[in-house]
């Protein structure tokens, strides 16, 4: 039987971006995600749920996100869930956690993206949203 492992998110960062590089040089970016629900409980008031979720970015799209990215920052991230299994170095106890691996990252309108770019042309003034695919390739939205 086939699966499906694929995520979208859509939240604000709640940390800037951190950005290392592997041995080789390719780039490994980790944000992490605030997603808001808004639900009514029993008596009809609005309650919110925050999830937070580890995200993790590689190549060019996190050297992007790095340069544009910024903690409140909204941002859609499409991706994959992966599992990190490692054994605790003081207790020796087993450990994992759920994080998501983004394929795909569009920036989202608001922040300090006009600051942090040269100054626009006519065209790009109306762009709000920017998309960065995985293999680093960046296409207006």
């Amino acid at each position: 039987m086939p699966s499906l492992n694929k995520v979208i998110l859509m939240g604000n960062l709640t940390r800037d971006p951190e950005i290392k590089h592997t041995a080789s040089g390719t780039a490994v970016g980790d944000i992490g995600l605030a997603v808001n629900r808004v639900t009514k409980d029993e008596q009809g008031e609005k309650r919110e749920e925050v999830t937070f979720i580890d995200v993790t970015l590689w190549g060019r799209t996190a050297e992007l996100a790095g340069q544009y990215l910024a903690k409140g920052r909204p941002v859609l991230i499409e991706g994959r869930l992966h599992l990190d299994q490692w054994q605790d170095k003081e207790t020796g106890a087993n450990r994992s956690k759920l994080k998501v691996v983004a394929t795909n990252v569009q920036f989202l309108g608001g922040g300090n993206r006009e600051e942090a770019q040269p100054t626009p042309q006519p065209a790009q003034q109306r762009q709000t949203t920017q998309t960065v695919q995985d293999d680093g390739e960046e296409i207006p939205f």
